[in-house]
């Protein structure tokens, strides 16, 4: 997916735990932050075709850990190499900006995906950062996801967008080309009633 995303998008963006296989495959540590081995190695096939990919992938600067997702006492990293037994829950200020940034200059906004755990406040900041951007934008946004939708709705900024749609799997999978079976019966109908 994030390989087609990169021959449709200026800029790809990622974080959440997303963020954290393209992390380990550039040979950071991720300590106990959430990555499944097989994930590491289809995220370094991945960094590879970036290089020659009509889209740029910006990963994250800057990290808030915690022991645990339930302490109230986060500790901002300068970077993203996270320490044994600790698990990164946010992306940090700086990625925040530059994220806000990239979303500021596009013409089209595509959101799927929080930037953290934004349902405990210590480790909404990214994910409100992100979502106060794509607010504001003049752009074209669409959101995508039930956590993002949920994201969205939590910080009052809904109806702040060009369309929400609680089907990120389904929406994902329509922008990698995939043919959906729903789509395809309305489109089946449609020109048997031509």
């Amino acid at each position: 997916m994030v390989e087609r995303f990169l021959e449709l998008a200026d800029v790809l963006c990622i974080g959440g735990a997303m963020a954290f296989p393209f992390l380990a495959a550039q040979g950071h540590s991720v300590g106990a932050s959430l990555c499944p081995p097989e994930d590491v190695e289809t995220a370094r096939g991945t960094l590879k075709a970036a290089r020659g990919s009509y889209g740029r992938l910006e990963l994250p600067q800057d990290l808030v850990v915690a022991e645990r997702a339930e302490d109230d006492d986060p500790l901002p990293l300068p970077g993203v190499d996270v320490p044994d037994g600790w698990m990164a829950l946010d992306i940090g200020p700086r990625t925040s900006a530059r994220y806000a940034a990239e979303i500021a200059a596009a013409a089209t906004v595509f959101w799927n995906g929080p930037m953290g755990r934004f349902e405990l406040p210590p480790f909404a900041t990214g994910t409100r950062a992100v979502a106060d951007a794509v607010a504001s934008t003049r752009a074209t946004t669409v959101v995508g996801g039930g956590e993002t939708v949920e994201a969205m709705r939590s910080f009052g900024l809904q109806d702040r967008v060009t369309h929400l749609s609680t089907g990120g799997g389904a929406t994902l999978e329509f922008l990698e080309g995939r043919d959906l079976p729903g789509v395809n019966a309305l489109l089946r109908t449609a020109a048997a009633a031509r």
